[in-house]
């Protein structure tokens, strides 16, 4: 089972690389690096101010934007893990139905060789 679960974990981490190096992903990066920059120049023409009404310096706005990024990145990762996460419990569910298929078909024969067994010593 431990050997299952690191084959399942390696198998996620290359997967997970093969998504990190496409392409589509990089230009997402892109665009949202671009929507970034669009964001940084409008909050340092607006002003923003901290809990004691001061006016917050563009380097403040720029982590409080970073923070809403990193928070909504780390959201949509989330997301994207969950739903993997659920194919594999698919695929584990699948795999045991085929397990307890096989377990039913076995004890239908051992019942028939019991049967059978039982007939001969009784002619015996």
């Amino acid at each position: 089972m431990k050997t299952k679960t690191l084959i399942e974990l390696i198998t996620l981490s290359s997967s997970l690389y093969v998504l990190g190096r496409d392409t589509h992903l990089f230009e997402k990066f892109n665009e949202w690096s671009d929507d970034m920059v669009k964001d940084v120049n409008g909050v340092a023409s607006t002003s923003m101010s901290d809990e004691n009404g001061d006016e917050l310096e563009l380097i403040d706005k720029i982590k409080l934007k970073a923070e809403h990024l990193k928070e909504e990145l780390d959201a949509k990762i989330e997301d994207a893990v969950v739903k993997l996460y659920r194919k594999i419990n698919i695929a584990h569910l699948d795999e045991i139905r085929a397990v307890q298929v096989k377990l039913e078909k076995a004890d239908a024969t051992i019942a028939l060789l019991e049967a059978r067994l039982n007939k001969i010593e009784a002619k015996s």
